[in-house]
Order: C-alpha cells, then structure tokens, then sequence
C-alpha cells in the first residue's frame, strides 16, 4: 500500500505509540500490502463475531460483542499502519493505491452487513453497507477529478467504527432494559442516514470544487 496526494487526517498518526509500532513493521519483512490485507480478515472476523452475537441470547453473546468491537478497532489499525509503513517506512508499492482503497470497501461490507443479518435485517445493514462505499466513492471521484480528497463526515470511516464498536459494548447491557438488538439496530440506521448525508455533502463538495476551478480558468 501507498498513498499519494493528501491523506486522511488522523491525530493517531502522530503519537508516540504509533509512530514506534509503525518503525517496527517498518524493519520486518511484512509489507503495507500485507497490512492492508489484514484488514479484511479483522472485518471478517467482526462481521462474524455481530452475526452470531445478534443471533444468542446466551452467555457467550457479551463475548462477542466484545470480540466484534476489538476487531473492528484492529481494522482501524491495519488502516492506520500499512499508511505509516508505507509512506513514514518508505515501503510503499506500484500496487499500493489497490491495496489502500480495496480492502476498505470490503471490510466496510463484511462488518456492516453482518450486523445486519445478525439482528434480523439483512437490506438494513447493506443499505448501511451501501451508503458506507458511495462515501468513499465520491471522495475518489473527486480527487480523479482535480479536486482535494475530502474526508469529511458525519460517517467517514472512523465515525462508522466509533459508533458500530461503541453499538458492541452498549448493547452487552441491554439485558438491564430486556433489550436485544435494539443498540445494533439503531446504530445501523444511524451510520445509514449519516453516510447518506456524508455521500451527498462530498457530493456537493466535488461540484461546487469544479466550478469553481473552472471559474477561475
């Protein structure tokens, strides 16, 4: 993976704790690719992990929350460092543009849609699903047209995670209320709508971007 032109600001990318995991990888022989890679296998496993919790009721679903919001962490991460590996680690591949955007939308689908089909509404969670790659799409849309990337919200990708992984840990309290699934559900309507507004406001960014650049020509 490499990035080139303006990247996704991320406060993360400058702290210690990063930057001396980042030197790390750097020195081993995993690649940015690699990274990247991983990240859908971290999507994956929380797309399981929401499948079989929406669907027990027992004592093992707490745990599963509890996996599918770490996993969903550790795709942010994977997102985090295979930018830093390749770009600060000087690591960074002809096929890394494939590799930076790709697994995104994958990792994208596989968690949102296996919310989801977990709770019980399957055209829910690909419609959040759905909403989740037209935001990105745009963004890139954009850039192919001159345009600053922009990674604006209010359902970027990191807001997304925040609010599925915030959704995990909240809902392992719902017996208290004899709730079930009620968190994981309005947490999908709420990235749906968002990413919704998000795709058109980008939208409306690009446009108003290109006339103006065509206005000052």
């Amino acid at each position: 993976m490499t990035e080139t032109g303006d990247r996704r600001p991320l406060a993360s990318r400058d702290t210690q704790w990063a930057k001396r995991i980042a030197q790390w990888l750097a020195t081993r022989s995993v690649t940015p690719n690699q990274i990247s890679q991983a990240s859908m296998v971290a999507a994956a496993l929380a797309g399981g992990a929401f499948f079989l919790a929406g669907r027990d009721d027992g004592w093992t679903r707490p745990l599963l929350l509890v996996l599918a919001a770490a996993f969903c962490q550790l795709r942010l991460l994977c997102n985090l460092f295979d930018g830093m590996v390749a770009v600060e680690g000087g690591k960074g591949a002809a096929d890394g543009p494939f590799w930076n955007e790709f697994p995104d939308r994958v990792a994208d689908i596989l968690i949102l849609a296996g919310v989801g089909y977990g709770i019980g509404s399957p055209g829910l969670g690909w419609a959040a699903a759905s909403f989740a790659v037209l935001t990105a799409y745009v963004r890139e849309l954009g850039r192919a047209t001159g345009t600053p990337s922009d990674f604006s919200g209010p359902m970027a990708k990191q807001h997304r995670m925040a609010t599925i992984t915030a959704a995990a840990i909240l809902s392992i309290l719902e017996p208290f209320w004899s709730g079930h699934n009620q968190v994981l559900l309005a947490a999908l309507w709420l990235i749906t709508i968002g990413a919704a507004f998000t795709a058109l406001r980008r939208g409306r960014n690009v446009v108003r971007n290109l006339k103006g650049g065509h206005a000052g020509n």
